[in-house]
């Protein structure tokens, strides 16, 4: 059912990483999903009003507000669509990150709701009268809910779309509630105890979890998030697998959205290149990046000692010392300067995130020792540095 309406409203609906496409996607999951709440809500008010249910009802204006989330998710897709201008130059793809925060506290609102609502009937338990035509009511909208929980799951996952995630996290938390509800009901007719209240209590604590999920995975692109490994070794074999290029470091990259990226990487050449050349190479990388990446590069250029005995045998000796003291720690930017009575040792020293500022500074001390020991003219000057790439 999800590929055919696919098929049929998604435009190359193949080509996931066009913004274009992406928009389309969104555009169907909040359409279905406006559909869907409605035609329950309709069906629940009709039906509840028949048979004089409050209960129906209200379950039946709880459908409306769940089209909330559809329409948040339409709207976000939407204004994410837009193009760049003069005001935000990197697009406005963030948009949908925005919208996936808000339906994430519609998920965590109805967590409060069902928590609430579950600790009164803990504190005032009241038996819940059988009626088959209210299960077939609850079971007909649990099944509603599920497909249209894996229809945003399947079409989020494709299009890598967090408020489409979102969304279906909200249908899953609409199941937990309902079916609580119907085994309750189910429970209490057969043996007459009134549990649906701490059945209640337990499903909401997961509905809120739920939502408290949904939130921190939006958050972190938002605030900026670790380079994941697999972009990492994409771009980085990349830029190194040009002629010239000997080596790489500092890979960042800025998300403006799923589809929306910037980055800065520091490329080694060999510092007895022709210049001109080397441009020539960067320039290319640079335009080849973003057509087979579709992410905006933009390449330093680090001139590094590839022919000078000396200086690689003392890299190499220093980067010894390190890994004998911290296997995690890289270095870059190596060179030698040399003096009468001192010769310094100049580079920038990678080390992971768990380091305190007091480890910090046993660390350098450690190499320094090390260093020194091996001929007392040497000195460090080290530049400390945290990696961008998200450890493994």
């Amino acid at each position: 059912m999800t590929d055919l309406l696919v098929r049929m409203f998604v435009k190359n609906h193949e080509k996931v990483e066009d913004q274009t496409v992406r928009t389309s996607y969104g555009v169907l999951s909040g359409i279905v999903g406006m559909i869907c709440n409605i035609i329950l809500f309709i069906v629940k008010m009709i039906i509840g009003f028949f048979i004089n249910s409050i209960s129906v009802m209200t379950d039946a204006f709880n459908n409306l507000s769940d089209a909330a989330s559809s329409i948040i998710s339409f709207i976000g897709v939407k204004l994410a669509d837009r193009p760049a201008d003069k005001e935000h130059p990197f697009g406005h793809g963030r948009f949908e990150y925005i919208a996936a925060l808000a339906v994430a506290f519609l998920v965590f609102q109805v967590g409060i709701t069902c928590f609430k609502t579950s600790f009164e009937k803990i504190l005032n338990p009241e038996l819940v009268e059988f009626n088959p035509i209210l299960i077939g009511i609850l079971t007909l909208s649990v099944l509603i809910k599920v497909w249209m929980m894996f229809f945003n799951r399947k079409l989020g996952n494709r299009i890598n779309s967090t408020v489409m995630k979102a969304t279906a996290t909200d249908s899953l938390g609409d199941v937990m509630v309902t079916t609580v509800t119907i085994l309750s009901i189910i429970i209490a007719w057969a043996t007459g105890l009134k549990i649906d209240g701490y059945m209640g209590l337990v499903v909401s604590v997961f509905v809120m979890i739920a939502g408290f999920k949904i939130a921190k995975e939006t958050l972190e692109p938002l605030l900026g998030e670790a380079i994941d490994r697999e972009v990492y070794q994409q771009i980085t074999e990349m830029v190194q697998s040009y002629e010239g290029i000997v080596g790489s470091h500092d890979l960042i990259i800025h998300n403006y959205g799923p589809t929306h990226r910037m980055a800065t990487i520091h490329a080694e050449v060999p510092n007895d290149i022709n210049f001109e050349t080397a441009h020539e190479t960067i320039d290319k990388i640079e335009r080849d990046v973003l057509t087979k990446l579709d992410i905006f590069l933009v390449i330093h250029m680090d001139p590094i000692e590839v022919n000078d005995s000396m200086v690689i045998e003392k890299r190499d000796m220093v980067l010894e010392i390190i890994h004998s003291i911290e296997p995690n720690a890289t270095i870059h930017d190596f060179r030698v300067v040399n003096g009468a009575h001192q010769i310094n040792l100049i580079f920038d020293l990678v080390i992971p995130y768990s380091y305190s500022k007091d480890d910090e500074q046993n660390l350098l001390l450690k190499v320094m020792e090390e260093v020194r020991k091996r001929d007392s003219r040497y000195q460090c000057v080290i530049t400390l540095e945290n990696s961008f790439v998200a450890e493994a």
